[in-house]
């Protein structure tokens, strides 16, 4: 199962490389468009939820080490003695808020004129961003899937534990996609 992820992860590495080419091609053909599109930008609120996605990589390697301690649940109520389970249940919360604040950016964004019809800018950031955020949703529904097998069996192995490194996995390669993505639009104007 872990070669098999670490495998397509590869294939996934191919398709962000693809649309990170997309980008700096439009972007190289139109300069001064870009300048004048990325003004537009709240670069503090995406850096804080650039941060949120971050520290749900974080939560979520809490949650691997407990599965790996094959501890499915809480034992108490400190972050210490948390399971896969509750460090999980964090992790979702914070991807959710970061597909969220996704959502709030690109309804400002269209409200400003920039669509994914309305120019190459508009185009090469929502292919960018709207792909990443897919991949986000598809980590958040496989947390879910992971946290209902986590409570759905009697004993909690390393069959189990191993379906939560892996989706860890997708959720850090996902995260480390995000890093670049930030650069790339809202740092490298």
């Amino acid at each position: 199962m872990a070669v098999g992820t670490i495998v397509w992860l590869g294939s996934e590495v191919m398709f962000f490389a693809g649309l990170f080419a997309i980008y700096f091609t439009l972007r190289s053909t139109s300069p001064g468009l870009w300048e004048f599109e990325t003004e537009k930008h709240n670069f503090t609120f995406a850096l804080v939820n650039t941060l949120i996605l971050v520290s749900s990589s974080v939560t979520c390697q809490f949650g691997v080490f407990a599965a790996e301690r094959l501890q499915a649940r809480s034992t108490g109520w400190k972050p210490s003695q948390w399971g896969m389970v509750e460090w999980f249940f964090l992790t979702y919360a914070l991807g959710a808020i970061f597909v969220s604040g996704q959502v709030l950016e690109y309804a400002t964004l269209v409200s400003e004129g920039v669509t994914l019809a309305s120019n190459a800018y508009g185009s090469a950031f929502y292919l960018t961003t709207g792909f990443h955020g897919i991949h986000v949703t598809g980590g958040l529904i496989a947390f879910l899937l992971v946290i209902g097998r986590g409570f759905a069996v009697k004993n909690f192995g390393h069959k189990e534990a191993t379906s939560a490194i892996v989706v860890s996995y997708y959720w850090h390669f996902v995260d480390v996609v995000w890093i670049g993505l930030f650069l790339v639009i809202y740092v490298l104007k």
